[in-house]
């Protein structure tokens, strides 16, 4: 009995990075490339037509990433099944990719060897971790992390991780309200919502919080 044809959406700002992908997948029987997308943007608006089986997507994406396009995505298609691939195995990384409800985090060191086994199982509905990445999940499924349950940070709406990131970023309101397709009075209202949460009360200390926590990277 053939197994039925599982449609991925690839997403990665590499043509050659995406190639690769594809050779992997479409070396499998049961997989099909439906897409291909060179940015969080593309990504958001192509699952939108195609609604894939899973999507593929790459984390370190220029200004939509993958975890904001993840976010995204889950928002308007909360079953949509999301695997992101990362060069990055630090804890905020993952429990940030895993909060916004991506069901699978693997390393781009093991793709060959884990990537079509993590689309299927993603696919069937499960979960799918590297497994040097599981103790981490592990973690803070148990809450004994020291502590992560009283970051104000895990406080945020995925909207507010969304405004921070461009925040830090450099990118005024009005930017942030075009880009997230919201008004300027509504991203302001995220602005202020997300610095009282935090505790902070300049832009420079949001950038501070946002290089702490994976969602953009140091200067």
């Amino acid at each position: 009995m053939t197994r039925p044809t599982i449609r991925v959406l690839l997403a990665d700002d590499h043509a050659l990075v995406r190639q690769g992908f594809r050779r992997i997948l479409e070396d499998e029987p049961d997989m099909v490339v439906a897409g291909e997308a060179s940015g969080g943007a593309e990504a958001i608006a192509l699952h939108r037509t195609l609604q894939p089986d899973v999507v593929v997507m790459d984390l370190a994406m220029p200004e939509i990433n993958g975890l904001h396009a993840a976010i995204e995505i889950l928002r308007e298609r909360p079953a949509a099944r999301v695997l992101m691939l990362s060069m990055h195995a630090d804890e905020q990384y993952v429990r940030n990719a895993l909060d916004a409800g991506v069901k699978g985090y693997i390393l781009k060191s093991a793709l060959e060897t884990e990537l079509t086994r993590a689309v299927r199982v993603i696919a069937g509905g499960g979960q799918f971790l590297s497994p040097e990445l599981s103790a981490i999940a592990i973690r803070g499924l148990r809450g004994i992390d020291g502590g992560a349950a009283d970051d104000p940070f895990s406080r945020l709406s995925a909207r507010e991780v969304q405004v921070l990131r461009l925040v830090a970023l450099g990118k005024s309101t009005k930017e942030i309200a075009a880009v997230l397709g919201l008004s300027a009075n509504t991203v302001a209202v995220h602005r202020t919502n997300l610095m009282n949460t935090l505790g902070v009360h300049k832009a420079a200390e949001l950038v501070l919080v946002a290089v702490k926590k994976g969602l953009v990277e140091s200067p």
